[in-house]
């Protein structure tokens, strides 16, 4: 579906019915994650003979599903995962958004969706958080979560592409992630489910990756670990990424190396930025395939000695423990200085304390 499309263009709808502003400043004091969620939403309608349409902001809103609505079994469906930052100048920005259009593009055509263009893309997030602009936290890290989505919203029980689809955008505020400091977290190899195959739709940011990586989840909880750590599917022997995190090693001489993309590990944005900023800090990188043999021979003679993960949520995430069935291995109880560098660079670019050299940073309000 990779025609041409007009940008599209947004009705506004404002709430009669907000949230009291001394209930949001409550719900702000300790915002979690993924439990709140603003005054506003934006919906918009796909189908093959009006194109996108029915544009705009709206009051946020259960959706009504008829029970045979296509996605419910078929799972047609894909998101994005970002944030809006306020600065000290209580400025608001998003970090490289046009990337995450992009991405979105590229899964809704491996779905079978139509795509978006990344300009509407981005005019959406624009139009939500400005509107919703009181409802972006400050200090401590905080940050409003932006989750745009598509789903096929088609009622039709019928094994093919939807012919009536949604996109909507909802945004939620978001506390720091590591609330009471950075802490290394643990992590659970699968030896028996795998995450995505070669041809499957490991590249894509779609929901049906994420439900089928909850049982391995289930495992790691089980097991005593934070996070799942997989394979890849045709030997068992490649490091891909962790559930929703992408990974990275740092070896002895301080070069940086992650796990090359080969269609079955997602194209993250934050593994993108980190390629870049640590080559800033003078850091060689390389993406190439890492197995799970060096990854524990190398940590046991410390030929790397550091490991972490990166996503939108954490930022970055050091890892301090490898469990598997029949051993572990230990990573360090702190973070390691290369991954605190890392971080606080991501961080300092995002929430302009740090001058943005590669021009990640889009001025929303």
């Amino acid at each position: 579906m990779a025609v041409s499309t007009p940008a599209l263009e947004f009705s506004t709808t404002l709430s009669s019915n907000p949230v009291p502003a001394a209930q949001r400043a409550e719900i702000l004091a300790s915002p979690g994650f993924g439990t709140r969620f603003t005054d506003h939403m934006i919906s918009a309608t796909w189908t093959p003979e009006a194109g996108w349409h029915d544009a705009g902001l709206r009051p946020y809103a259960p959706l009504s599903l008829d029970p045979a609505t296509a996605t419910l079994h078929y799972a047609q469906a894909i998101f994005e995962g970002l944030k809006a930052y306020r600065h000290d100048d209580g400025s608001i920005w998003a970090f490289r958004p046009e990337a995450n259009g992009a991405r979105f593009a590229r899964s809704a055509a491996r779905m079978a969706l139509p795509e978006l263009p990344v300009e509407s893309f981005v005019e959406s997030l624009d139009l939500l958080v400005r509107t919703d602009a009181e409802w972006v936290p400050s200090g401590s890290e905080a940050s409003l979560y932006l989750r745009p989505f598509m789903f096929a919203s088609e009622v039709f029980l019928g094994v093919r592409p939807a012919k009536h689809v949604t996109y909507a955008v909802i945004a939620s505020p978001a506390g720091a992630y590591f609330a009471s400091g950075v802490k290394p977290v643990s992590i659970w190899l699968t030896s028996e489910y795998t995450r995505a195959a070669p041809g499957g739709t490991g590249a894509a940011k779609c929901a049906g990756n994420y439900a089928a990586s909850l049982i391995a989840q289930q495992e790691a909880l089980e097991n005593g670990c934070d996070q799942v750590c997989f394979l890849d599917a045709l030997e068992g022997t490649w490091v891909e990424e962790l559930g929703g995190m992408n990974l990275y090693f740092v070896r002895s001489d301080g070069s940086v190396t992650t796990p090359e993309l080969t269609g079955t590990i997602l194209e993250g944005i934050t593994r993108d930025s980190i390629l870049t900023l640590a080559a800033d800090l003078g850091h060689k990188v390389e993406e190439r395939p890492v197995s799970i043999d060096e990854w524990r021979d190398g940590v046991a003679s410390g030929e790397i000695t550091e490991v972490f993960a990166c996503g939108t949520a954490a930022a970055i995430t050091p890892l301090g423990r490898l469990a598997w069935d029949g051993g572990e291995l230990s990573m360090g109880e702190r973070p390691g200085p290369v991954t605190q560098a890392l971080r606080e660079a991501l961080l300092d670019v995002q929430y302009g304390r740090a001058p943005d050299r590669h021009g990640w940073m889009h001025r929303i309000a």
